[in-house]
């Protein structure tokens, strides 16, 4: 395996022109919206909050918010067949369909970003109710995914116009996951850079981190691009051409296109919440013992044990700013598409350029298993 690192950095062409705050919600579109929420409840103790269907006057739709701290999922599916949410499920499965950002000002965030390149999906829409009103616009990405630009000052609600608050909900159980790290979405082999330049042209990001991962027999290129405070990062990958089927173009396939290939969610003690989340019945890729063998050697002294960190199979790495661990989920679905990352930051910012190559190692075991290599 052979992992470089570019230095190549392309910048925001201006300092955050959009005042993005943060991610106000990840929504998926799934065929069981109910369903879904319960398991992210039992298993990764998301507590409903709040709900929209023919009870709110929603008459196509169902949602559920589930929140954990400063994280909040949107889980959202359809009562008609011919539906952009029915079409989108039976392409890509269960998954993805909205990263959405809260900002200062919607309208002047969409009309930005159209002008700078973005593909206009829903323009600045007015919704209210008895607590107030929001502005939601949406703007296109590669494939179907898509951004949206929340401003909710003005709103005092559960979650937003058409919702309500969701009484005497189950007991759920935290997992200790406190907020979105960072995305992964995957493009097809070629496009990486174009959609590089997308998000530094049309959402002021910068590009702040490259990598090239590559096996005997595939690869993948790696870039990240953020916000200028760093408080929103995706990182951006697409496959390398080799003797077998990268992972990345195992994503693609069975996606049916590009889209989000996991969520990174951070946690203030690892080892808590993976021990809780394995209670819960989640199954983790497992990293090969060798890897602990000269853990310590290569990353120094760490406020953790080492023999725990390989029980639970999480991975750790540092750089001159601190260390971090990380783990990942196996798919949460039967399709190998999307899956989910818990990592704790001990003052670093890094991606883990050592933990990449050992997760790549991982996901292609797993996709052997699965015959797909």
């Amino acid at each position: 395996m052979v992992v470089g690192i570019k230095n190549e950095v392309a910048p925001a062409q201006e300092a955050d022109f959009l005042r993005i705050k943060g991610i106000d919600y990840v929504e998926y579109y799934v065929s069981n919206a109910f369903q879904t929420m319960h398991f992210f409840r039992t298993a990764f103790g998301f507590k409903p909050i709040a709900y929209a269907g023919f009870e709110t006057g929603v008459r196509d739709h169902v949602s559920y918010v589930s929140r954990q701290r400063n994280i909040r999922f949107v889980f959202t599916s359809s009562f008609e067949q011919e539906s952009q949410v029915s079409k989108h499920v039976a392409k890509h499965g269960d998954g993805v369909k909205d990263i959405a950002f809260k900002v200062e000002d919607a309208v002047y965030a969409f009309e930005e970003s159209v002008k700078r390149g973005a593909k206009p999906i829903l323009e600045p829409t007015v919704c209210e109710d008895e607590n107030g009103q929001a502005i939601k616009a949406t703007i296109g990405v590669c494939g179907d995914f898509v951004h949206s630009f929340i401003q909710r000052d003005n709103y005092e609600g559960a979650f937003l116009p058409n919702f309500e608050t969701i009484k005497n909900p189950p007991i759920t159980l935290s997992t200790g996951l406190s907020s979105v790290d960072h995305m992964v979405l995957c493009v097809p082999e070629g496009e990486l850079q174009k959609w590089v330049d997308y998000y530094c042209q049309s959402l002021g990001f910068q590009n702040s981190y490259n990598l090239d991962v590559a096996s005997s027999v595939s690869g993948m290129h790696y870039a990240v691009v953020q916000n200028r405070i760093g408080s929103i990062k995706m990182s951006i990958v697409e496959p390398v051409s080799g003797t077998q089927k990268s992972q990345i173009q195992e994503f693609l396939m069975f996606n049916n296109g590009p889209g989000i290939q996991h969520i990174a969610m951070l946690s203030n003690d690892i080892v808590q919440t993976v021990q809780s989340l394995r209670g819960n019945g989640m199954e983790f890729l497992r990293t090969p013992d060798t890897y602990y063998d000269m853990l310590e050697e290569r990353i120094g002294e760490i406020d953790e044990d080492i023999s725990v960190l390989r029980e639970l199979g999480v991975l750790a790495d540092r750089d001159e700013e601190g260390y971090l661990m990380q783990v990942f989920t196996k798919p949460i679905q039967g399709r190998p598409t999307l899956f989910l990352e818990i990592i704790q930051r001990h003052g670093t910012r890094l991606f883990g350029h050592g933990n990449i190559e050992a997760l790549f190692k991982a996901v292609e075991r797993e996709q052997a298993l699965r015959g797909n290599l």
